[in-house]
Parts: C-alpha cells; sequence; structure tokens
C-alpha cells in the first residue's frame, strides 16, 4: 500500500543533473549509522587529540602547534579552521551556489582530518582542492557559471579533498594515524554546494570547514580517491528495489600499473536520498569473495562515513560489489538526479597505485526477486587512469623544516570548528504563531524529519512520525522509549514535556541523571530561539490541535 503522509509543498526550481562521468568522484554521502566508525565524531569539541602509547598530542584551533613530549617521539600537528560566512535561504527554496576559499599556503598541507559544520539546511556538498588562480575571483559564495566552475571541472584542475554525508551538520572524515590528504601549495577549496530548505520559515545557516594537519614526516601514506556510481536508476513507484553493481577493476589495474590488484582501503562515505534504506559493499573475487566490508542503514541526518584503521588490504581481489536499497512509497518511477530524485554511489580513500572509478551509465535491468525487493542490476564501467602530483609524498625539503601552518584568515583566528550549544532562552518570544500547524511545517519537518529521523520512507526512529497525517494525536498519543520519566508532550507544561526537553536543551538528562542527545540529531546548535519558544508557548497553552 502507499504511504500517506503530510509533505510541505513542492520545493520549485529542483532540477535533475546529467550523471558525472567517470572521475567526476564527486559523491554527497549517506547519513545515519554507520558501522563502528573509529573515530570520534563528537560535535561539542573543539580540540583532536591522538594517542600514542602514553603520549598525546593535541591540535589547537589557533593554528600554533601542540605536542605532549613526556612519553617520546610523538606526531606533531595544528589545526585551522575556515568560516564560510552565511548563506541565507527562503522558505521552501533550494540553490546550489558554489564557494571558495583560498588557503594562502605557500606549502603542501597533509590533512589527516577535515570537520564540516552547518546551521541546517545543507544537503550535500563534494569538496576539492584545486591552484589558487584557476577560478579567480573573491572567496565566499559565487554563482558556479560565473567563474566556469563545476565538479567535473573540479576533477580535472585539482583533487578530491572531501564529501559530506547526506544532510548532515556536522562530520569529520578521519583518516588512521600517518594516513593524510595532500593540498598542494597554493591551493583554494572550492565546492558546489546543494541547499535545501523544506521549512516554512527562512533560513540562516553559517558553513564552516577545519583541517587537522600533520608534520610531513610522520606522513605515512598519501591516500587517493576512488569512486563507484550507479547512475542508471530505475526505482519503481510502490516498491522495494535494490539497485546493485560488480565493478572489476583487476585485469585493468593490473594492465595499466604492473601490480595485481592491491588497494588499501582507508575510508568509505556512500550517499543516497530520501528514499534509501541501505548501502553495502562487499569483496568480489579472490579468497575473500563476498565478505562485506561495509554495510550503511536507513537516513537520520547522522555522518556516515567509516574510517579503517588498521587499513583493509583487498590484495588478491578482483574488485567490489556495491548495492543500494530503495522503498519508493511515492506513486512515480524515480530515477538519478537531484530533487525528488535518487542517487546511490560511494566515495573512498585508499592506497592505490592509480586513480580508479567504476559507474553503471546504461544497461541495469530486473534480474530478480528478493522477497518483496525487487532486484536491478547493471554493468559496471571501469576506469584506471594515473595519479598527479597531488598524490605525491612529502620531500626530503619538506620533512627537514618546521611544521608549516598557513596564517588564519580574516575572522578566522580561535574560531573553532563547531559553534558552541547554548540552551533555548526560555523567554524568548515565539517567532512563529504557537500553533501545531505552524510548528509542523516551520520545526518539525525541517528539525525532526529533514534533518533526522523522525519520519519518511527509511521509518519513524523511536516511533516517532512527524509526518503523520494526524500529527496531534501522533505527538500526544507517542510512548517515549526512552527513560525520560515524562510524555513526550504534557499539555499545559513544557518542562515535563520529552519533546520540548530535547529541542531547548544541550544536554538533556533522562530520568536516571544520563545525558541524552539533543535534537536535531548531529547538530551542533540548537533550533532558533523563536521556534523553540513558538513549540513552549505552544505545550503551555495546552497543545491544541490547531
Amino acid at each position: 500500500m502507499p504511504r500517506t503522509v503530510a509533505l510541505p509543498p513542492a520545493i520549485p526550481g529542483a532540477r535533475a543533473r546529467a550523471a558525472l562521468p567517470l572521475l567526476a568522484l564527486s559523491v554527497a554521502a549517506a547519513c545515519g549509522g554507520p558501522p563502528a566508525a573509529d573515530t570520534d565524531t563528537s560535535a561539542s569539541s573543539t580540540s583532536t587529540s591522538t594517542s600514542t602509547g602514553d603520549a598525546t598530542t593535541s591540535t589547537s584551533t589557533t593554528g600554533e602547534t601542540t605536542s605532549d613530549t613526556s612519553a617520546g617521539d610523538v606526531p606533531e600537528g595544528a589545526r585551522i579552521v575556515h568560516s564560510f560566512g552565511p548563506h541565507q535561504l527562503g522558505a521552501y527554496k533550494e540553490s546550489f551556489p558554489c564557494v571558495a576559499w583560498t588557503i594562502g599556503n605557500e606549502a603542501p598541507l597533509y590533512v589527516n582530518t577535515v570537520h564540516l559544520s552547518n546551521d541546517g539546511g545543507l544537503h550535500h556538498s563534494n569538496w576539492f582542492v584545486v591552484p589558487d588562480d584557476a577560478f579567480p575571483g573573491d572567496d565566499g559564495y559565487f554563482k558556479c557559471g560565473d567563474r566556469g566552475y563545476n565538479e567535473i571541472v573540479g576533477v580535472v584542475t585539482g583533487s578530491v579533498l572531501f564529501a559530506q554525508s547526506t544532510q548532515s551538520r556536522y562530520e569529520t572524515q578521519a583518516l588512521p594515524e600517518g594516513a593524510v590528504v595532500k593540498i598542494p601549495a597554493r591551493s583554494q577549496v572550492i565546492t558546489e554546494l546543494h541547499f535545501l530548505n523544506p521549512g516554512s520559515q527562512p533560513l540562516d545557516t553559517e558553513l564552516r570547514m577545519a583541517f587537522d594537519l600533520i608534520h610531513p614526516r610522520d606522513v605515512e601514506v598519501v591516500v587517493s580517491p576512488f569512486r563507484l556510481s550507479y547512475e542508471d536508476l530505475d526505482i519503481p513507484a510502490q516498491k522495494k528495489s535494490r539497485q546493485q553493481s560488480e565493478c572489476l577493476f583487476g585485469p585493468k589495474y593490473s594492465d595499466f600499473t604492473g601490480h595485481p590488484f592491491d588497494l588499501k582501503l582507508y575510508y568509505v562515505l556512500p550517499h543516497y536520498h530520501y528514499l534509501g534504506t541501505g548501502f553495502t559493499v562487499d569483496i568480489a573475487g579472490g579468497p575473500q569473495d563476498g565478505e562485506r566490508i561495509f554495510e550503511l542503514k536507513g537516513l537520520s541526518g547522522d555522518a556516515g562515513g567509516r574510517s579503517y584503521d588498521p587499513p583493509l588490504d583487498l590484495s588478491g581481489a578482483d574488485g567490489l560489489r556495491f548495492a543500494c536499497d530503495f522503498d519508493n512509497w511515492t506513486n512515480k518511477d524515480i530515477g538519478y538526479g537531484v530533487g525528488d530524485q535518487e542517487m546511490c554511489m560511494m566515495l573512498g580513500f585508499a592506497d592505490a597505485h592509480a586513480l580508479l572509478d567504476g559507474a553503471v551509465t546504461g544497461g541495469a535491468k530486473a534480474v530478480g526477486v528478493d522477497g518483496e525487493t525487487v532486484v536491478m542490476e547493471g554493468p559496471c564501467n571501469t576506469l584506471v587512469v594515473p595519479k598527479g602530483p597531488a598524490y605525491t609524498k612529502p620531500s626530503a625539503e619538506e620533512i627537514a623544516a618546521p611544521l608549516y601552518v598557513p596564517p588564519p584568515g580574516p575572522g578566522d583566528s580561535d574560531l573553532p570548528p563547531v559553534k558552541p550549544c547554548v540552551d533555548a532562552d526560555p523567554g524568548a518570544a515565539p517567532s512563529i504563531p504557537a500553533t501545531l500547524s505552524e510548528l509542523r511545517t516551520a520545526l518539525l519537518v525541517p528539525s525532526c524529519s529533514f534533518n533526522a529521523c523522525h519520519g519518511g520512507a527509511t521509518g519513524s526512529a523511536a516511533g516517532l512520525d512527524v509526518l503523520a497525517a494526524d500529527l496531534h494525536a501522533e505527538l500526544l498519543g507517542h510512548a517515549v522509549v526512552a527513560d525520560a520519566g515524562m510524555p513526550l508532550i504534557t499539555p499545559g507544561d513544557p518542562d515535563q514535556s520529552w519533546l520540548y526537553r530535547v529541542l531547548a536543551e544541550c544536554a538533556p538528562v533522562d530520568a536516571k541523571g544520563q545525558e541524552v542527545a539533543h535534537m536535531p540529531l548531529n547538530a551542533p546548535t540548537l533550533a532558533p530561539d523563536g521556534l523553540v519558544a513558538a513549540l513552549r508557548a505552544w505545550i503551555a497553552d495546552g497543545a491544541l490541535d490547531n
């Protein structure tokens, strides 16, 4: 049966895009429930540390290097942070601006971890580093066409830096110790952003990026990107489907590099949209044939990447199998693209002798049924190309020199990678009418469904669906799964309403005195005070069905 939900008005201007050619390597990754990631992605942290036995090195937000050497030699590092400034997005609007940051680095940088944070509305982004004179113009937001930029040009001109999980507000791309992405001297960071505001109120969102650098002498491997992409999507209406393929790189890799397929996997980040329910990667061929090395389920606004420490050695394999699962509860077939269309792709970082790309661009067909799931399969076209200077290891001169840290840009000194969380002001005035209908479109849909997991095709976390046709009955009849010690909504008493507490407090505490995550999930900060105040007023007025 088709699923009936209350959705915001259609967003005008949504546009579909052609599939990227091979080695576009542009992935906006999926979010929610990563399997046993080896990295700490706590949004409250403004510094990182790396433990090596009894010694710890910390990186600061000031660009200064810090090191505790009491236990012997430890890696030396630094952190640089940049704010791209705010971006304004109207109600129910979608936009695709580009943004650039000229780093001002006179020497190469070796990045072990990339941080990205935003205030919401950022659907996905794929980041590249290019020569700082490749796309002349001021730093900040601009129309991509004005400088002739697109992701294909970004790949050809530079190299892949980072990809963001779908609708994630904060995440880190943290590689194992000694593994880095290299940023060549005199580089610019650039991307085309996909902003989407499903709410009824205008949105101002600030974007920040940070790099954790290590000294060239501590670099063990400069990773290179590879991509798997299924672009010939055919997702039938009102059905579950699986789109799968097998990308066998082995023969071409061996012919091109003179080495057997010996990829060592350091990082994986998949990407699908609102109809996606899962993504898997298995080893194809060799003694480990069929072994599952990555699985992601659902879509929740959380970061979806996984680091492998130690790296996963694929020597002896022929390639990789991958699949995306979809639950198309709509009444129309869905293909590849943005807006209300879907994607199925993955960015990986690996130690390999060449750059790799595998893409299904045509020829997909139904090959069977797995229970209620229609299985589609397409042929994977593989490409192996040489690596450029962006993937070379540090020179002897770099290793012998002190750690180079570029000077901070205007306003970037002492800037943390994420904004500090501040509890909602209980005395703030509501910025919208305090009715349930206004709260649905202004607060609950954008904060609890779009950027989280309470409603939509992938299910309703803890059984709560803010897209329910009868939202009033859903909220007041919901049995809180957490040990909250209070109902989700207590009419007349906001402070005894769990929904208000998790939206109004940075560190809400359950009935056992244990701190739990605030909402929206994976958001460094809370929703605007005026919207939280409207929720408080609605509850205080009796939580009416208005």
